[in-house]
């Protein structure tokens, strides 16, 4: 299978491999399906006669960085992302309501903070520059949900997307010293439309920017969005059930595989049938 292009032009990533595994069902046909030894769940298959992979990654800008760069190196011809992930509101919107992510920042850690005293004016979290989702597949994709009435309430705005789970989102400690009982004021102040945290989407949309090198001619050859299923209330203090959980997956796998097709409607100019799993 080496030679073998087992990844479409059309992707659906998640974090969680049992909800790509919920996705998959809601394929036409399942032609091909790998975990690798990186924990990497890789399913590829038709919908609506079109190629369409579901990829399941792990946890963090890490194993995100992973996937898009080397799925760029191994298919040919322009590539359409959406995630599909869970997040923390910090927002109006309640466990089980929907974020559509238009833009996405970077929330990190400053380690050198934490090692000396620190200078006047220097912070323990640093924010980056907010990228936009692509406004073509991002406009697609909310409307896609709407139609399928996923989530009680659709919220649109930016992601703060942290290189933890616990320090550099706000969460409260006593096991460490993280410094950062003003960091979600901070975070509200630099982004005021933000809806909510997680820990992938910014270096999605970093790498769709950046997909032929910075600031050139050329039209990027990734397009991504991303909607997150609200599984935890961070101002109420709520989370969703299991049960609930999967059946907000259940609610939103057609809309983002409708959203991918709407987006890329044949393959035309896309990974050639030859050598590969959907031949």
């Amino acid at each position: 299978m080496a030679d073998v292009s087992i990844v479409a032009n059309r992707i659906v990533t998640v974090g969680d491999p049992q909800r790509a595994r919920i996705l998959a069902q809601y394929l036409d046909k399942i032609l091909f399906e790998h975990e690798s030894h990186r924990g990497f769940l890789t399913i590829t298959g038709l919908y609506k006669s079109l190629p369409v992979s579901i990829v399941a990654i792990g946890m963090g800008l890490s194993m995100m960085d992973f996937f898009v760069r080397e799925t760029r190196m191994v298919v040919t011809g322009p590539l359409a992302i959406v995630r599909l992930g869970s997040c923390g509101s910090i927002c109006s919107a309640k466990t089980g309501d929907l974020i559509i992510a238009s833009s996405a920042f970077g929330i990190s850690r400053n380690h050198d903070y934490f090692l000396h005293t620190p200078a006047v004016g220097e912070l323990p979290y640093l924010l980056s520059l907010p990228v936009d989702g692509d406004a073509g597949l991002t406009a697609e994709l909310e409307k896609q949900m709407l139609a399928h009435r996923v989530g009680s309430t659709v919220v649109r705005g930016s992601v703060g997307n942290a290189d933890s789970f616990y320090g550099s989102q706000g969460r409260p400690g006593t096991d460490f010293y993280d410094a950062n009982d003003g960091l979600l004021a901070a975070i509200r102040s630099h982004a005021p439309d933000v809806a909510a945290l997680e820990m992938e989407s910014h270096m999605l949309f970093h790498l769709a920017r950046t997909s032929t090198g910075p600031l050139n001619d050329r039209p990027a050859s990734i397009r991504a969005a991303c909607a997150l299923l609200v599984f935890a209330d961070r101002e109420g203090n709520s989370f969703i059930t299991p049960e609930n959980s999967a059946r907000s997956v259940r609610l939103a796998a057609a809309a983002v595989l409708d959203s991918l097709v709407a987006a890329m409607p044949t393959q035309d100019g896309l990974h050639p049938a030859e050598a590969s799993v959907w031949k």
